[in-house]
Parts: C-alpha cells; sequence; structure tokens
C-alpha cells in the first residue's frame, strides 16, 4: 500500500551533508517502493508541516546530532501526531548525551572505558583528571555526533587544543581513556542484532569525521572476523544498550574489543542511511536490500511498534 511520507533531512547541526546524503538515499528508496515523499528541511520548513500534517501518514527522519537526534523534532512530531520511526523523546534525548548514556549504559551493567563528564564550569577539574586517568585520553563534546570535535589526547600539552575543539561545540564534554583496540559497530532493527561489523581506519588510528566521510579511508567488515562468543557479546550489549536507553526500532552502538573485553563508547538513535551506511551494510549482509530497510522502517513507524 502507497503512503504518503514527510521525509525530513537536512537541519541546522554540523551534520547537515551527511543528513542530505541520507535523505536522498532514502527518499529514492521510498519513491522506489511506490510512496509518496514531500521533503523538508529543519528549522525553516517546520510551520509549512504544521500546517500539513494531515496530509502524511507517516515522516521519516534523516536527521543528526542536535535538533535532529536530541528528542526535540520527536517531540514536534508527537505534537502533531504524525508517527515517525526511531527513538522518541526520552530515548532521543538520553541516547544523545554521551554522559547520561554512560551512566545508563553503566547501570545495566555495560562496560564502558574510565571516564567521566564535565560541564564548561568544572573545566578547571580536568587537566588533574586526564592525569589520573593517564593518558592518551579521548576528549569529545557529550552531544555532538560523527566524532565531530573529538580528539586523541596524548598528553598534556596537547589538552588545552582538544577542550577548546569541544567546548566550540558543546557545554559539556566526556574525557575517557583512549581504549587501543577493535573497532566494532552493532546495528539493533526491531528485537534482533544484526551483524557485528568491524572498522578499520587506513589512515589514523580512530574512526574520526573525515575517515567516516572519505571514500576508502577505512575498512568495513561484516560479519566481523572475530571470535564467536565475542562477537555474540557484541550482539548482546548492543541489545541490551538499545533497551536501557529507551530506544526503538533501530538503533546502532559503537564499540571497543580490547583483551577479550568490550567497552561501549555511543549509541545513534538515526544512523547514517546512505547505502553505503553501516547499518545498511550489515542489513545487507543480513539478507535486507536498502529498499526492505526502508519499507520495514516506515511500517515500524506506521503501526507504533
Amino acid at each position: 500500500m502507497p503512503y504518503r511520507v514527510a521525509l525530513l533531512a537536512g537541519g541546522i547541526s554540523p551534520e547537515r551533508e551527511v543528513s542530505l546524503k541520507g535523505g536522498a538515499a532514502v527518499e529514492r528508496a521510498l519513491r522506489a517502493l511506490g510512496h509518496e515523499v514531500v521533503r523538508f528541511d529543519p528549522p525553516g520548513d517546520l510551520p509549512e508541516l504544521a500546517a500539513r500534517a494531515r496530509e502524511f501518514d507517516a515522516a521519516f527522519l534523516v536527521l543528526h546530532g542536535p535538533g535532529g537526534e536530541d528528542g526535540t523534532i520527536q517531540g514536534f512530531l508527537d505534537s502533531l501526531g504524525l508517527p515517525y520511526q526511531g527513538a522518541g523523546v526520552l530515548g532521543s534525548a538520553l541516547a544523545v548525551h554521551k554522559g547520561l548514556s554512560r551512566l545508563l549504559y553503566q547501570t545495566a551493567g555495560l562496560p564502558v572505558p574510565p571516564g567521566r563528564c564535565f560541564s564548561r564550569e568544572g573545566q578547571d577539574e580536568i587537566p588533574p583528571f586526564c592525569e589520573s586517568l593517564g593518558f592518551p585520553v579521548v576528549v569529545k563534546p557529550a552531544t555532538q555526533g560523527s566524532s565531530l570535535g573529538l580528539s586523541v589526547v596524548k598528553g598534556p600539552e596537547d589538552l588545552p587544543r582538544a577542550l577548546a575543539e569541544a567546548f566550540a561545540l558543546d557545554d559539556e564534554v566526556v574525557v575517557e581513556r583512549f581504549l587501543r583496540g577493535r573497532e566494532l559497530t552493532v546495528g539493533v532493527l526491531g528485537e534482533e542484532a544484526l551483524p557485528v561489523v568491524e572498522i578499520i581506519p587506513e589512515r589514523c588510528e580512530y574512526f574520526d569525521y573525515e575517515t567516516k566521510y572519505t571514500p576508502g579511508a577505512a575498512r568495513e567488515i561484516c560479519p566481523a572476523d572475530l571470535p564467536e562468543d565475542i562477537a555474540a557479546r557484541a550482539r548482546e550489549y548492543a541489545l541490551r544498550a538499545h533497551r536501557a536507553l529507551r530506544l526503538r526500532h533501530y538503533s546502532r552502538t559503537d564499540m571497543i574489543a580490547m583483551e577479550g573485553e568490550i567497552y561501549l563508547l555511543e549509541t545513534n538513535t538515526i544512523p547514517g542511511m546512505t547505502e553505503t551506511s553501516l547499518l545498511p551494510l550489515a542489513a545487507g549482509v543480513a539478507g535486507l536490500s536498502f529498499e526492505e530497510l526502508v519499507e520495514r522502517l516506515l511500517l515500524m513507524a506506521l503501526r507504533g511498534e
């Protein structure tokens, strides 16, 4: 059955270009499936969407970062009575904040790298904390995605620059011990974990923004070449993280495997949705084409699953 879909992509976060690329891919898939699609670019197009909300059966979100994954657009759509795929207001707000999600992971018994969250007002506490933690450390904004503003700090002399970059994007930052291990990501679709993806950066020591969006800068292996017990634990951890953060429909959790343990880094509530993004890659290995994945997410929204 064809549906009328309001596709939201773009926005004002630093991940705008990534969102637009994913939105274009999702639009092609929806149209190929026979659905009618109208695109909206928040926040400028939201008054028009509010006025036309009753014309649509559902919204499809391809927004990232602040204004997209933090619960604000979800609350707006809830107020319009327009169903959408992905996490609701609470889950979005919890998952987008890396400091809060760390606490919820720990409450659920999930391992995280040693670290803590700091406010702008408390940043004087960061240098002694890093000394006690031991370098290298990771400094990252609490609510940004795609590794924006993230730095690996190898010594105290590099800390001021890293903090300036992170605080330029957010009023809170997370400081964690840098773990040298295998970078993994696991998607959840419905109530099932997808095959594990391993990400191997070719040009730097971690999966930064440039590496994520530069063709050939990283190898993405799915299913990851892991011992079965490690792969099974990664899938289990992704499901537990999904539930601990009160998510629905889908998510993707990033992890580091190191010395037989797996440490959770963050969970994405609206994973990248180009044909070559990590969640569609894993879904493809599980037997779902990109169009089938998009259709599944749309039906989840419509059915209120």
